[in-house]
């Protein structure tokens, strides 16, 4: 059980060097996947993940889940426009987020979900521990 260990791997991938070197010299660079601040609270019986994500609607939001992992992904397109005499212009920001988290270790079916304030807090229950089978010895024949 890796207890919503996130999947993104990249605390060890020294490719997030350059990354980061890059991002020092272009500041306001949009980056292609960002992702978003993500804390995880072991409540004894559930997992509680709080995403920040402001300025996003909910629709613009959507958690997928597969196969023992969840996905938050987050789409922002936004455009506007200014006319002045002959003068019009035009922008146009947009940008996408996405996090990982394997949720072996949670009831999937009973996930709970709300999105307030430029936060998505969700409720991650635990599933029961299963306990062991007794130790017994396995005749040879």
């Amino acid at each position: 059980m890796f207890d919503l260990i996130p999947m993104s791997g990249r605390e060890r991938n020294i490719w997030n060097f350059f990354d980061n070197w890059e991002k020092s010299f272009f500041p306001n660079m949009p980056a292609g996947n960002m992702q978003f601040r993500t804390d995880i609270a072991d409540e004894g019986d559930k997992f509680v993940l709080t995403a920040e994500l402001p300025g996003f609607n909910r629709e613009d939001i959507r958690v997928d889940l597969d196969r023992g992992l969840l996905t938050i992904h987050a789409q922002h397109n936004e455009e506007t426009e200014e006319k002045k005499d002959n003068y019009i212009r035009r922008e146009r920001h947009s940008g996408t987020y996405s996090r990982s988290f394997d949720v072996s270790a949670v009831n999937t079916e009973a996930i709970d979900a709300k999105y307030e304030n430029g936060v998505l807090t969700m409720a991650l229950p635990k599933k029961e521990a299963t306990p062991l089978p007794p130790a017994r010895q396995i005749a040879i024949q």
